[in-house]
């Protein structure tokens, strides 16, 4: 199945870098690209892709807001891959909160920018590389909404507990299935469970749960 892909970034250079990098994959096809949030996020609602490359400073609307738009929007079923300069950027902690499903370093390799794109159409958000884990981390760390009731965990039962740890350790479903000696088919229904419990849309979220309510903290784990 062809993954489609949007590109929104301010510099056309970084548009067009983007789109030949990802239009020489066979199951890659990028459906348009813009230069601002707002324009994003008509590209989104018109061409509905499966991934968004959403970059965060930009003129007219910047990715935060963006970001926040297409992820309530319950007509766009879009995943947002957002672009940054630096690895521990302020803003990128808004997206976080605005529903962002993984996060690369603008000067990240094309095979790893083709391998997140392919990994976040498979619904598995984008949470092995560091970066992701380490913002996490710090996200939790700084001023915002109040925590997630614990309560919520206390619906998991305990091997989806364990399967949450997993994922905030930053594990993919192949890398769980191994740990726990589990096929992968059980794994990702461990993991939809998980998601639907806890009431959010993808890994990422999912992971900001865990750490907010306390189950994984900072450090923990490898």
């Amino acid at each position: 199945m062809t993954i489609r892909v949007a590109v929104v970034d301010d510099q056309a250079l970084m548009r067009t870098g983007f789109t030949m990098i990802l239009e020489t994959e066979d199951d890659i096809e990028v459906v348009g690209d813009a230069p601002d949030g707002r324009q994003g996020v008509e590209l989104c609602r018109r061409h509905r892709p499966d991934v968004v490359l959403m970059d965060i400073r930009m003129p007219e609307m910047d990715g935060i807001e963006a970001t926040r738009l297409i992820v309530d929007d319950d007509g766009i079923d879009t995943r947002v891959l957002v672009l940054t300069t630096f690895d521990l950027d302020e803003y990128v902690y808004g997206a976080i909160r605005a529903g962002a499903s993984g996060f690369l370093l603008k000067d990240t390799p094309p095979d790893a920018l083709v391998s997140a794109v392919r990994t976040l159409a498979d619904g598995e958000a984008l949470l092995a590389p560091t970066i992701t884990r380490r913002l996490i981390e710090e996200f939790v760390r700084q001023p915002g909404p109040v925590a997630p009731t614990t309560e919520l965990l206390d619906e998991l039962t305990e091997r989806e507990n364990e399967v949450l740890r997993l994922m905030a350790r930053g594990l993919s479903n192949g890398e769980i299935a191994e740990h726990l000696i589990l096929g992968e088919t059980t794994v990702k229904t461990h993991v939809s469970r998980v998601l639907t419990k806890l009431g959010v849309r993808d890994r990422v979220q999912a992971v900001v749960a865990a750490y907010e309510t306390g189950l994984v903290r900072p450090g923990d784990g490898g």
